[in-house]
């Protein structure tokens, strides 16, 4: 597959037919295991002299096909697809760093990812150090010889304002540190590899299924980023791996190509902890990355007109969305949203926290839902639900106030949309 453009690769890469049938659709295999040709073919595959199908919760066919297509759409050499977005957030991590060593995150972050760094993975002896990422520097003021890796969205969930992902990359690369983008909220409208970013990972269950039906992630690796050039920096991928018979994976997986990170990840983390991805669930994501192009122009689209209306009300006191961004939040939308400004849009009401709820209890055609990028329109209060676990302290840090509202803008006709919110923001406000 040739073609550079979205709309073909996201039909065309990574699949033609299926060489048994002649299938044009890429088959669910729903299976758990594969015959092996013989103990030396079988021996070839546990040893990574080639690579195959071994078991389902390792790899699968439907699962290559998604993976395949995700890293072409995303300039990638290789990706994993995992059973949820938190799954692909915890792993990206701890394929790189262990009890002892720390990473730098963006404070701008969805509220499970808060959680997952601030509790789970320091449990695990894993320190996050969070940052404000309005200043890039402070990455580097963040960082001592235990840092593995910075973390960060491309367009974080609530704040939206675009990550410095070109600014953070370099800070990090001369020191062997790479940067890891949470791209979730802006498939096709970022490719974070085009500005430095090593690895990239979404919730697929978001804008790349678009149709809440199934739950996943997937981590890419951009093939572009040298494991070896600071091995001190980055131990785990260039000392022997006990659990993998010595394989030193910088090393170990040359002949197949720059996919130590993205190998390491499947055939330890995956084969040990179990995140697997259902097999019916990658045909899924599939038929939503057939649309993806499409429909991010029209959540695009759909938003900005909502922004603009939201900011024509007196009664709402403050809309959040790319276009509103003033000074430095608008020179990187500026720099980084080029093929459009996403689906989200928050807002907040001069009735603060009685007036947010009352307006969700009043919405029609709105889901209140805790998802994001559904073809359909969808809202949610955060600091009482996907923030709720989160101190009012790191709330506040993550850009969720008491009377935020979070809107994820449909593809529904754009005079629909309207309608709802201008009927549930006169309900919430008489």
């Amino acid at each position: 597959m040739t073609s550079k453009n979205p709309e073909t690769l996201a039909l065309h890469a990574g699949w033609r037919r299926d060489s048994a049938t002649n299938a044009v659709a890429v088959p669910i295999y729903q299976t758990t295991s594969f015959q092996f040709d013989s103990t030396e073919h079988a021996s070839n595959l546990f040893g990574l002299r080639e690579l195959g199908n071994i078991y389902t919760r390792i790899m699968n066919p439907t699962q290559d096909a998604f993976e395949q297509r995700i890293a072409a759409l995303e300039g990638g050499v290789a990706a994993l697809a995992l059973a949820s977005g938190q799954a692909a957030s915890a792993f990206t991590i701890q394929n790189i760093a262990r009890a002892g060593d720390n990473i730098v995150s963006s404070t701008d972050l969805y509220g499970g990812t808060w959680n997952l760094f601030a509790n789970t993975l320091k449990d695990q002896g894993i320190e996050v150090r969070f940052v404000d990422p309005t200043d890039p520097e402070a990455f580097r003021r963040a960082t001592d010889d235990r840092t593995r890796a910075y973390y960060a969205e491309t367009l974080p969930n609530p704040k939206l304002i675009p990550f410095p992902i070109a600014e953070v990359a370099a800070i990090g690369r001369p020191l062997g540190i790479p940067l890891i983008m949470d791209n979730t909220a802006a498939p096709l409208l970022v490719r974070p590899f085009d500005h430095g970013a090593a690895i990239v990972m979404y919730s697929a269950t978001k804008y790349i299924g678009g149709h809440g039906t199934s739950i996943g992630g997937v981590v890419i690796d951009g093939g572009n980023f040298d494991w070896e050039a600071h091995p001190a920096r980055q131990p785990m991928l260039n000392q022997p791996d006990p659990s993998y018979h010595g394989a030193v994976w910088s090393q170990a997986v040359k002949p197949l190509g720059p996919i130590a990170y993205i190998l390491k990840m499947r055939v330890t983390l995956l084969r040990d902890l179990g995140a697997a991805i259902a097999p019916f669930n990658s045909f899924l994501f599939l038929q939503g990355i057939e649309t993806l192009a499409l429909r991010m122009r029209a959540h695009s689209d759909n938003a900005l007109a909502v922004a603009k209306y939201l900011a024509s009300r007196k009664d709402v006191a403050r809309v959040i969305h790319p276009s509103q961004h003033s000074g430095a939040a608008a020179e990187r939308t500026a720099r980084y949203l080029t093929k459009g400004m996403g689906g989200l849009c928050g807002f907040e009401l001069a009735g603060g926290l009685d007036a947010g709820r009352k307006f969700i209890d009043s919405l029609k055609m709105f889901y209140h839902v805790a998802n994001i990028g559904d073809a359909r329109s969808l809202a949610i209060h955060p600091a009482s639900t996907t923030h709720s676990q989160l101190t009012a302290a790191e709330q506040a840090a993550t850009g969720v106030t008491p009377g935020y509202v979070r809107l994820s803008v449909g593809i529904e006709h754009i005079d629909d949309i309207l309608a709802d919110l201008g009927q549930a923001l006169d309900a919430a406000t008489a």
